[in-house]
């Protein structure tokens, strides 16, 4: 895609300064890295256009792919660091895992997958999880299971959990049971890539999630679902050039399940930008938050929306999606008939 098409793609300026003049049911959605963000430090433009937004009670939320951390210290993180008088609330963010809220009634003991350290596993917790297991607690059980593995004895220590308390038996750790996982959950990109992928696929063709054991099957169904949190390949960070995310781990995993499965594509859950079921949920997030400004909802107190479910009647004329990637956020918000703002502080550069 040339820059131009690209450029094609978004909404004039003086469009959205003309919805913005008449502040009539007009509502933004804004990424976060590369767009308020660069890395840990803000882009001053940012502060002052969220600024104004508040001061003109316009309804907006954030929008990102990113995750690994709970809504509260990403929110708090971006407060500080955009150094915003009125702090935004963190009903107004939505991460990559935030809709996986949503699949706790139908999947109770579940690997996560990504983050730093164990944060991820305080996340899954925090959202109501029954039984998360990490991939870590699966090398403390066996590290044969990915003998390369570059976790410290203190690492396996402090951030995998005892093999009685997770049921993991896999193979002689002395545990009286292995219970199957009922589904793999990938919140955020990965720390330990080559561990994740030889467990996840240890997983998708295991016999009905048991580790240790391989079905006889060759099918695009895997043994147990899986879900990614979103498709971003990039991302920008401090870098001169953008850095691999997420998309990384689940070709991966794509191409290595067609293989064992003799060619059989894997079948699997996509959340986040710039998927259909993302939009659909920000969009309900962000009719509560309007609601939440005049006064109709209270704030922490908002429904949580059921993934595909497409809000039938919209309170906005016009609704804008700002971001920095043209495969993630300027082509979903685009699908999904949106207005779309496409800032060149981040992955997208002319």
């Amino acid at each position: 895609m040339t820059n131009s098409e690209i450029q094609r793609m978004s909404t004039p300026v003086e469009e959205v300064s003309q919805q913005l003049e008449s502040k009539q049911d007009i509502g933004f959605v804004f990424d976060i890295d590369g767009v308020l963000l660069k890395g840990k430090k803000r882009i001053v433009e940012a502060t002052e256009i969220i600024t104004y937004l508040q001061k003109e009670k316009i309804p907006f939320i954030l929008l990102t792919n990113g995750g690994g951390m709970t809504e509260k210290k990403r929110i708090d993180f971006i407060n500080m660091t955009l150094q915003l008088e009125t702090p935004i609330h963190p009903d107004q963010l939505i991460q990559a895992h935030t809709p996986m809220k949503t699949l706790i009634p139908h999947h109770k003991r579940v690997l996560i997958c990504g983050g730093p350290k164990d944060d991820v596993r305080e996340v899954a917790e925090s959202y109501g999880f029954e039984d998360v297991i990490r991939p870590v607690d699966i090398i403390r059980a066996n590290p044969t299971i990915w003998p390369y593995h570059m976790f410290t004895d203190e690492q396996i220590e402090q951030w995998g959990r005892d093999p009685n308390d997770t049921k993991l038996d896999v193979d002689g750790t002395g545990c009286k049971e292995n219970l199957p996982i009922d589904s793999i959950l990938c919140f955020n990109d990965s720390r330990a890539l080559g561990a994740e992928i030889q467990i996840i696929s240890d997983l998708l063709n295991s016999e009905n999630g048991v580790l240790g054991t391989r079905r006889t099957v060759k099918s695009s169904k895997p043994s147990i679902p899986i879900v990614f949190s979103n498709n971003d390949f990039l991302w920008a960070n401090e870098f001169v050039q953008p850095r691999f995310a997420m998309g990384v781990l689940k070709i991966a995993t794509q191409t290595i399940y067609s293989k064992i499965n003799g060619g059989e594509e894997l079948e699997q859950l996509t959340l986040g930008k710039p998927e259909k079921v993302c939009y659909d949920y920000a969009h309900h997030i962000l009719i509560d938050w309007r609601d939440v400004l005049l006064g109709k909802k209270k704030a922490g107190n908002v429904c949580l929306p059921q993934l595909n479910n497409e809000p039938l009647n919209s309170p906005f004329k016009k609704v804008y999606m700002v971001g920095d990637n043209p495969e993630s956020d300027i082509t979903g918000g685009n699908r999904y008939n949106w207005g779309t703002i496409l800032v060149k502080t981040g992955v997208y550069q002319e």
